[in-house]
């Protein structure tokens, strides 16, 4: 095989790289957004009221360019509520149409574990994104949630007890 017969990544990877990147540059953009499941010891949920829309919704938000979703997760709980926790494990991933302004959203939904009664005390509301938080038992929950969310959430919970992650559409398991 002559030099010239060679694939362009070993003939010339800068070129290589140039053209993944413009190739990159063209594909469509996804956001990305976290939930994390967070309980107390009566199995009540943590729930946050969000000054930017009507409904309250599970802890979590939206994540920063080219952050992990786990990370973001950690970041925002961090930043919202004054929580550190380690987050466990991936229940599911919800795939969200195109609504409104947005474009199309995957969220990945993680356990946030138990919270002991000293770290509940701890919580505090860390900006103006949020006005409260509660913790309320899942059938108060799904009454509080806009209707994909709680089942998300439903969803959620029932891959802890599955000990399997879900896929979703719009809070709709798919598989």
């Amino acid at each position: 095989m002559g030099a010239d017969e060679r694939p362009l990544y070993e003939r010339d990877p800068e070129a290589w790289n140039a053209a993944l990147a413009e190739g990159n540059a063209r594909q469509p953009r996804k956001r990305v957004a976290t939930d994390v499941i967070v309980r107390d010891e009566r199995n009540r949920l943590l729930l946050v009221n969000p000054t930017y829309k009507p409904d309250w919704d599970l802890p979590g938000g939206m994540a920063e360019a080219n952050e992990a979703p786990a990370d973001a997760a950690r970041r925002e709980l961090r930043e919202e509520l004054g929580l550190s926790v380690e987050i466990g494990a991936l229940l599911c991933v919800d795939w969200i149409p195109p609504h409104g302004p947005w474009d199309d959203t995957i969220v990945f939904v993680f356990d946030g574990g138990t919270l002991v009664p000293a770290a509940i005390t701890a919580l505090q509301l860390g900006d103006d994104e949020l006005s409260d938080f509660q913790f309320c038992p899942p059938s108060e929950a799904a009454a509080l949630l806009r209707p994909y969310v709680w089942q998300r959430a439903e969803a959620a919970l029932g891959a802890q007890t599955a000990g399997r992650a879900r896929y979703l559409h719009h809070g709709i398991p798919v598989v």
